[in-house]
């Protein structure tokens, strides 16, 4: 029988090996495999997403080069292309700030160059003290890293190049002029990016994880259940990287705006409107924080949970939503003011129902985040705030007669 038994769980475990032998590497290739498609999906993404920047960078390149050396005669019109193509290569909102950095430093490298070559000459030690100098230069003017950067640089070419290759400023410096300006030409008419969608790709994760988290918030409150509002928390506190692509953004889309002719009307309207809400929208983040760790002790100390407030919570992810669906269209986000406003009303409701420490501050932080979408949605602070007033009061005690508020 003992032996039997070790014959069993012998072939039993000779069995295993065998469905491993086969089945293991199946499984393993399936992993890789979806793995594998997961990444090719990120990477074709992102792709897309940058496509445009790199037919610009292509078209500016060429079109520097041509302008150099078929129109301003330049032997070697290397420094064009590259300008071009450094000045794309800065954040979107940051090209026209770039372009003139680029002027900037390759100027005070040049300046700095000529000047020391005349007096010390060439050697090791000249061109350690000219890029040293030129690079104080330009700190005692500006701390910005690419005017550093394009000092040092220029002063390095100034300073190895000049005694065999005569007259290298004027190309240097043309070629900084040259490229900056294509590259604004070819972002703001030849191949401008949509300041609205620029904007919208950017939002559409900081709208998506305020609205998230505050349903998650709501269904908590509506269950009694503290676990997924401490995860809604968690997962609100990690929204650093979306706040700041959306701010990026709002520069990016004020430049499209304003350099592009086609985009010229829409820069007091539609992206002036969204451009200006990043702030407000950053403080409503804030706020729902301090809501949803308020909603977790609520729960966690038994407290009382009116019927409206997660109502009123949940009305409060919807109004995100619409304020994210309105602003993507264009259009005066209207309901979303209103569907905020409705938020404010039930939990007025819910505050006269009876609540306890924490469930006054989730009302509290309620009022205080519609009040920054109201703001993000154009109104002034004063107007926000006279709003929620009336709605907290007037809705809330009409509530039981109209639960739309």
């Amino acid at each position: 029988m003992v032996a039997a038994g070790r014959r069993g769980r012998g072939g039993g475990a000779a069995a295993r090996a065998d469905d491993t032998a086969h089945t293991g590497p199946s499984a393993t290739v399936v992993r890789l495999r979806n793995r594998a498609v997961a990444t090719l999906g990120d990477r074709l993404r992102r792709v897309h997403a940058i496509g445009v920047l790199a037919l610009q960078a292509g078209l500016a390149a060429a079109l520097a080069w041509l302008l150099a050396h078929e129109v301003l005669h330049v032997a070697q019109p290397v420094f064009a292309p590259i300008s071009a193509v450094s000045t794309l290569a800065a954040s979107v909102g940051q090209r026209l700030r770039r372009t003139v950095e680029l002027i900037i430093g390759v100027t005070v490298g040049v300046s700095v160059g000529d000047l020391l070559l005349a007096v010390i000459g060439t050697g090791w030690w000249q061109l350690a003290l000219i890029v040293a100098l030129a690079i104080l230069v330009v700190l005692f003017l500006t701390a910005s890293a690419a005017v550093v950067l394009q000092a040092g640089a220029t002063a390095v070419l100034i300073a190895t190049l000049s005694p065999s290759v005569g007259h290298l400023e004027i190309p240097r410096f043309v070629g900084a002029l040259v490229g900056g300006g294509v590259a604004l030409l070819v972002t703001a008419v030849l191949l401008p990016l949509n300041p609205l969608r620029v904007l919208n790709r950017a939002a559409r994760p900081a709208l998506d994880l305020l609205s998230t988290q505050l349903d998650a918030t709501a269904g908590a409150l509506a269950e009694g259940d503290a676990g997924p509002a401490r995860t809604a928390l968690t997962e609100l506190r990690q929204n650093k990287d979306e706040l700041r692509a959306f701010i990026e953004a709002t520069q990016g889309a004020r430049e499209a705006s304003t350099l592009s002719p086609v985009h010229w009307r829409e820069r007091h309207g539609p992206v002036a409107r969204y451009a200006q809400a990043a702030e407000p929208i950053d403080r409503a983040m804030r706020n729902t924080g301090t809501l949803i760790r308020r909603a977790v002790s609520l729960i966690e100390d038994g407290e009382p949970v009116p019927k409206p407030m997660p109502e009123a919570v949940a009305d409060l992810a919807e109004a995100v939503r619409l304020l994210q669906r309105q602003f993507a269209v264009g259009h005066e986000p209207r309901q979303a003011r209103e569907q905020a406003l409705r938020a404010v009303g039930r939990a007025g409701h819910a505050y006269r129902e009876g609540v306890g420490f924490s469930g006054a501050v989730v009302v509290a932080q309620v009022r205080t985040t519609v009040s920054d979408l109201l703001v993000a949605t154009g109104l002034t602070q004063d107007v926000a705030n006279r709003l929620v007033r009336r709605a907290f009061g007037e809705l809330g005690r009409s509530a039981d007669t109209n639960p739309d508020g």
